[in-house]
């Protein structure tokens, strides 16, 4: 038993797991802010940002995967033995990413994909492929953070999280730093940028995760060691629905293609939901709080939902219905003319996403908790649903509202998958989970 969950659950033993984590995710939008600023400042940013922007989107489909293995690790993974079942499931993962990386950069899928289903213009499928490759390295040094983030997790050392993303930051900043002064012609700028801050973030975990890891126990006395078939049973529904959650952006931005201003809409969606992203990141961890503290005392992971749950609305209301906004886009992030103005609007539209993404977290964790992850497959698909069914009404019936068509599509998308959950758990019995040892 990690002896650090013996301990009574206070509001401060909350705060002092979930603010270094907080705070590693805020630093990671921030990592984006810094790319989108920094393709902002080249002659011709729409263009730039919205090549950049596609890649991106993309990537989430390898990069997903990988993620996940953060929960998986942390909510499994209990002594040595444990760790090298899913170091086997990791590997499968890691392999899978630079297959299908290589299949869309140096085959014929690639320009499929970018031409047929996210709408490109084949005239800019070239400039596009460039960046992807450069990016879907991206995904593997993310799986290799994520694999041992779930071991620093569990064994509630978060702030290793913060120091790792620190370092990551720092660098991106120094190599955005480089192209500002040297000039910026192409998206790559960005993916560059990007690769390198996360190769320096799985370098400090990996050396903290693998110091953590030499430290367990070769097996668990109080908790069965899972195999790799028990490790697959918890990921695999996580991973189908991750199938279904990576296709949200590409659709947004191939249905943003079909307005008035493609470019605009495309530019000013990507920079908007880097903000959001700011915002929201650093509460994006509500479902670890969840996962490690709800079976030893719910009410105070209640309370602490209470406190801290409506703060991304506000943050985000402000931004989108004052004067600061308009500040912040101007000399923050260096934000002018139609693009700015086009922000703000769609800013205005992520007040939604921001109230209820909080919640949804929560039950995410819950359903965690109580192994139900097969629930979370019928939730994305309710939320690709209802975002598609969004994006092709507001395209109809208001194709001038630019990058706010994505805003609304992607809140309305979220609010039903909330739904979904809330009704899930309220009505399904919960699944013995896969592993006794879950139990904390």
């Amino acid at each position: 038993m990690n002896p650090q969950l013996e301990k009574p659950v206070t509001m401060k033993r909350l705060w002092s797991f979930f603010l270094p984590l907080g705070v590693a995710a805020s630093l990671v939008t921030i990592s984006h802010v810094i790319i989108n600023s920094t393709l902002s400042r080249a002659e011709e940013p729409e263009r730039i940002i919205a090549s950049y922007a596609i890649a991106l989107s993309l990537i989430a489909m390898t990069e997903r995967p990988a993620v996940l293995l953060r929960q998986t690790c942390s909510a499994l993974v209990r002594d040595r033995r444990s760790f090298r079942a899913m170091l086997r499931v990791a590997q499968i993962v890691f392999a899978s990413i630079i297959a299908l990386g290589l299949l869309v950069c140096y085959s014929p899928l690639g320009v499929f994909i970018f031409t047929r289903l996210f709408g490109v213009e084949p005239a800019r499928v070239g400039d596009i492929l460039e960046i992807y490759r450069v990016l879907m390295f991206v995904s593997l040094f993310s799986g290799i953070r994520c694999l041992y983030q779930g071991v620093i997790i569990y064994n509630m050392r978060t702030k290793w999280l913060t120091i790792g993303m620190a370092v990551r930051l720092l660098g991106m900043y120094l190599v955005s730093l480089y192209f500002i002064h040297t000039g910026i012609t192409s998206g790559v700028v960005g993916a560059i940028i990007f690769l390198v801050g996360m190769m320096i973030e799985a370098s400090v975990s990996f050396v903290e995760g693998r110091t953590l890891v030499k430290r367990m126990p070769e097996q668990s006395d109080e908790h069965p060691s899972p195999g790799r078939r028990q490790i697959f049973s918890f990921y695999r529904p996580l991973l189908y629905s991750a199938l279904i959650t990576v296709w949200i952006g590409p659709a947004i931005n191939a249905m943003l293609g079909q307005t008035f201003d493609a470019l605009l809409a495309i530019a000013s969606f990507a920079v908007a939901a880097s903000v959001v992203g700011l915002i929201t990141s650093f509460f994006s961890y509500f479902h670890q709080i969840v996962l490690n503290f709800y079976r030893i005392d719910p009410r105070a992971v209640r309370r602490f939902m209470l406190m801290s749950g409506f703060v991304p609305a506000t943050l985000i209301g402000v931004l989108g219905f004052t004067p600061v906004g308009d500040w912040f886009l101007h000399q923050i992030m260096g934000i002018d003319g139609a693009l700015r103005a086009a922000t703000l609007q769609t800013l205005q539209a992520f007040v939604l996403l921001t109230l209820v993404m909080p919640w949804l977290d929560a039950l995410n964790g819950l359903v965690m908790v109580r192994g139900q992850t097969r629930l979370i497959f019928g939730s994305q698909a309710t939320n690709f649903a209802c975002t598609l069914a969004t994006l092709l009404i507001l395209i109809w019936l208001a194709p001038h509202w630019n990058g706010a068509i994505g805003a609304w599509a992607q809140s309305v998308g979220m609010l039903a998958e909330f739904c979904f959950v809330a009704l899930a758990l309220r009505f399904i019995k919960p699944m013995d989970t896969v592993i006794a040892g879950h139990t904390r």
